[in-house]
């Protein structure tokens, strides 16, 4: 019998193989000290801090002959009109495969189309964002891919290469050869599973690369690539999982860092500015006129002033089965209403604060 170690953010997968039977059996280990303290520092604060009072709505989604799967990405057009990209389908997995699907709601949540369907890039989705021209990105982790459409489902833009199923047979299948470098530096022009993407005023484009590539990106309107910033690790210019990316309109960029438990916030050449704790472990980022809104992944919403200030915090979506990644993806509608997707309850909520 064989055992194969998988490694995943907070577990160990163990692949048993035996007498031609497969399954998988997770390993949680405790925390690691400085996680504990985190989470008691966290913890502390929440107690001295205001709870929100809200309100919480499962959206009735509904796609004739097909199921919604899980809600990675959340997002609006200027119409009023849900994006959900998730991971479903009937196309396998990642390498090679078309596992996630771009859904279009209309205001009334009546379910109007699939943007892309069975596209090159749609693997395993991780996040989808809506443009001030209404344009619609699919930022898919999988394929390490960024697709722009236009209002019109056309494509007009796609950043990043998608790793070839025959290539990767071939460099590990056949040759046997491995990764040695589990966090490597980026290069220009590739994503290492990225995860979200925001624009300044000029129409440059950020991205949080992400899982493989722990940075940031900037790039220009045309699609070409000025900047990277981060390597992985925990001090200024490093980051262990961007998560998430925002900006506003006075030049400022701010990165879920997930594995640090903060936000970076930067200018929009990339310069750093500051940092933001007290956000638990952010995989969503979110600016309003009044507000910074951080979600984390036990569902937990914190709402904090521009400077940064912890002005209190919610916990959402319990009594669903489910205690983890509740929340993955959020949009702000305003600045007191909210939608989330996760990857657990396979829900879109529209989170409204009182």
């Amino acid at each position: 019998m064989k055992r194969y170690l998988v490694l995943l953010p907070f577990c160990f997968l163990v692949v048993v193989m035996g007498a031609g039977i497969m399954r998988v059996q997770a390993q949680f280990g405790p925390p690691s000290p400085e996680r504990q303290a985190a989470m008691a520092k966290q913890l502390a604060l929440e107690e001295s801090t205001p709870k929100l009072e809200i309100t919480e709505e499962v959206l009735p989604l509904l796609i004739p002959g097909h199921t919604v799967g899980e809600t990675e990405g959340v997002s609006m057009n200027s119409k009023g009109h849900l994006f959900v990209y998730s991971r479903t389908g009937t196309g396998g997995s990642s390498r090679g495969g078309t596992a996630a699907e771009l859904f279009e709601f209309d205001e009334n949540l009546k379910f109007v189309k699939i943007w892309g369907p069975d596209n090159y890039a749609a693997s395993f989705a991780h996040s989808v964002r809506v443009d001030k021209y209404d344009n619609v990105w699919m930022v898919d982790e999988g394929s390490g891919m960024i697709v722009k459409f236009d209002p019109n489902a056309m494509v007009k833009m796609t950043l990043g290469r998608k790793p070839e199923a025959i290539d990767y047979m071939e460099r590990y299948l056949e040759r046997g050869e491995k990764v040695t470098e589990r966090y490597p530096v980026g290069n220009m022009g590739t994503f290492n599973r990225e995860t979200d993407i925001a624009w300044d005023k000029d129409d440059n484009m950020f991205v949080s690369d992400g899982y493989g590539n722990s940075r940031v990106v900037k790039i220009s309107k045309d699609g070409n690539w000025v900047k990277t910033v981060g390597t992985h690790g925990s001090g200024d210019n490093q980051f262990s999982t961007p998560h998430g990316i925002a900006s506003d309109m006075q030049g400022n960029v701010y990165v879920g860092d997930r594995g640090n438990f903060r936000i970076q916030v930067y200018d929009t050449d990339l310069n750093f500015k500051k940092t933001i704790g007290g956000v638990g472990a952010p995989w969503s980022v979110q600016v309003t006129p009044k507000y910074i809104y951080s979600g984390d992944g036990t569902g937990k919403i914190y709402r904090l002033d521009h400077d940064g200030k912890l002005l209190g915090w919610a916990q959402t979506s319990l009594g669903h089965g489910q205690s983890g990644c509740l929340i993955h993806e959020m949009h702000a509608v305003s600045d007191n209403v909210l939608i989330k997707g996760d990857c657990s309850t396979w829900t879109v909520e529209k989170i409204t604060i009182k």
